[in-house]
């Protein structure tokens, strides 16, 4: 540690005033929270947000701030749910398969309500003959991996399909976000957001489907979500429609944060590996802003395994 540094962590300074400090003479977030704060990278940024937005950055601070913040994937460990849109199966031909599959489940009326079993109800959005939603209960994990695994094969046995019609939406249990997370998250949605177009098809990307709307178009998105007082803010933000690849209703409806982008399907592979990255996603977003773009970007918060998967993907459904 040079002199400087030190003397600025040793000095009889407030906490947030050793953190500008440091911010100006160039060091990274991620270090100042390990010098400052035991830790705590949301209040070193909170801090560098407030100088961005006053102008207070020098050239050297200006450029630390443009290294992108890297964090090692965790176990998959997650509550998450899954709602399968689909059709070529009558409802109670796929409930009897499901439990003998052993996959507690019942067919229901259309509602909104989370149950401890998986249900089957009706969805008017869907086209096609025997158009049906299988909505799991709260899944947590590798085990509710696996019990994925059982539900996309009787999927498939039964003949399952699905169209351009249909979306495969997953919550992500958000009863630990904090105000500066949901902003992150919606951020580096945001600034992702081509990148993932890239691994979806036509019919999910940018404005192409009504279900699933795309940031780019929202004027100075960054900002009013920075701006914004409470999810309410950012709920109005965004019309007040759960129609956005990010769901802005989830929290209020189920506690959870939907995203809505992914089309329909019944491959367990695509799905569990969108599952893992956006798990991945609500972690970095958690202390951490996307700097840069690409596809490459998503090596800072993916495995190796993962990266290559949705780097084949962009491949593969490129025009």
């Amino acid at each position: 540690m040079n002199t400087q540094i030190t003397a600025v962590v040793n000095s009889n300074a407030t906490k947030t005033a050793k953190i500008q400090q440091l911010i100006l003479l160039g060091l990274t977030r991620t270090q100042i929270a390990a010098l400052i704060t035991n830790g705590n990278y949301g209040f070193v940024q909170n801090v560098y947000a407030k100088m961005q937005r006053e102008g207070r950055l020098n050239q050297t601070a200006a450029v630390t701030a443009a290294i992108e913040e890297t964090m090692t994937p965790q176990a998959f460990d997650k509550k998450f749910g899954v709602e399968f849109e689909a059709y070529n199966v009558g409802m109670t031909a796929l409930k009897n398969a499901l439990v003998a599959a052993g996959v507690r489940c019942e067919t229901e009326g259309y509602n909104h309500a989370t149950r401890d079993h998986w249900k089957i109800v009706t969805d008017g959005s869907i086209t096609g003959t025997r158009t049906f939603e299988l909505v799991s209960p709260i899944l947590q994990g590798e085990a509710g991996l696996a019990e994925l695994i059982k539900v996309c094969t009787v999927l498939n046995r039964c003949g399952a399909k699905v169209n351009k019609s249909c979306g495969t939406h997953v919550h992500i249990d958000a009863q630990a976000f904090s105000l500066d997370r949901w902003k992150r998250i919606y951020i580096n949605y945001g600034r992702l957001e081509k990148v993932i177009d890239g691994f979806m098809p036509e019919s999910r990307r940018d404005d192409n489907n009504r279900y699933c709307k795309g940031f780019a178009a929202v004027a100075d998105f960054d900002r009013k979500i920075k701006n914004a007082r409470d999810l309410d803010a950012i709920e109005n933000l965004l019309l007040s429609s759960r129609y956005w690849k990010v769901n802005p209703q989830s929290w209020s409806r189920h506690k959870t944060c939907e995203f809505r982008q992914h089309a329909g399907t019944t491959d367990y592979v695509k799905i569990s590996n969108w599952i893992r990255f956006l798990g991945n996603l609500v972690d970095y977003s958690e202390h951490y802003e996307v700097q840069t773009r690409t596809l490459a970007t998503l090596r800072n918060f993916n495995g190796v395994e993962l990266v290559n998967y949705y780097e084949y993907r962009t491949l593969e459904l490129a025009a």
